[in-house]
């Protein structure tokens, strides 16, 4: 399994911003697709955004598109999320999940074999 860490969490004010990264500790390469999901208190994981190493497709989760952007960085083995315009609803711990693996879809926490410890997003005023 690839280590995986995040960091960049923290508080911030409705309508604010945050960038989240997720440093592995493999070379990109060697990884196929890398995502972010969070869970929110009483609620299952959920997906929010992933990319594919190669190629640097991306996808999102309707709740997020048009206001967070996940990009990567190959020689920095780091993927991030560019948070903007958060609300209070985005208040969750943030994990990010990485597959070597070709799947059917990417949206799911099974799709993927790596993870993260989480970081917190809390969005308060």
């Amino acid at each position: 399994q690839v280590q995986l860490v995040e960091s960049g969490g923290g508080l911030v004010q409705p309508g604010g911003s945050l960038r989240l990264s997720c440093v592995g500790s493999e070379s990109i390469p060697s990884i196929n697709v890398m995502g972010w999901f969070r869970q929110a208190p009483g609620k299952g994981r959920e997906f929010v955004a992933r990319i594919k190493l190669s190629g640097g497709t991306t996808r999102y989760a309707d709740s997020v598109k048009g206001r967070f952007t996940i990009s990567r960085d190959n020689a920095k083995n780091t993927v991030y999320l560019q948070m903007n315009s958060l609300d209070p609803e985005d208040t969750a711990v943030y994990y990010c999940a990485a597959t070597r693996f070709n799947r059917v879809s990417y949206s799911y926490t099974s799709s993927y074999e790596s993870w993260g410890q989480g970081t917190q997003v809390t969005v308060s005023s």
